[in-house]
């Protein structure tokens, strides 16, 4: 089974690529409904992706360059305001 992690980096890959397809096409490619699809959208939206769809390409886009970067950072951290900053 896969996680939803795995299925938001696979969705972000077939964005940037412009081969999402349908929502319903989509969705298969990534192996969820359809009503799960629009939940990850809604929450790579929410993360800041400028996401659109292309009616005359039949596919997600972002709108401006730039990818999703998911990863572990070692070291400690502090939170302050919202932000949250790496102790050197």
């Amino acid at each position: 089974m896969k996680s939803l992690l795995h299925r938001l980096i696979r969705l972000d890959y077939l964005i940037h690529l412009k081969s999402t397809g349908t929502p319903a096409n989509c969705a298969n490619k990534i192996g969820i409904s359809e009503r799960s699809l629009y939940d990850y959208l809604k929450m790579l939206k929410e993360m800041g992706a400028p996401i659109k769809f292309s009616r005359n390409r039949g596919t997600y886009y972002y709108d401006e360059g730039g990818r999703f970067r998911i990863s572990f950072i070692a070291g400690q951290f502090q939170e302050r305001e919202g932000h949250i900053d790496l102790l050197a």
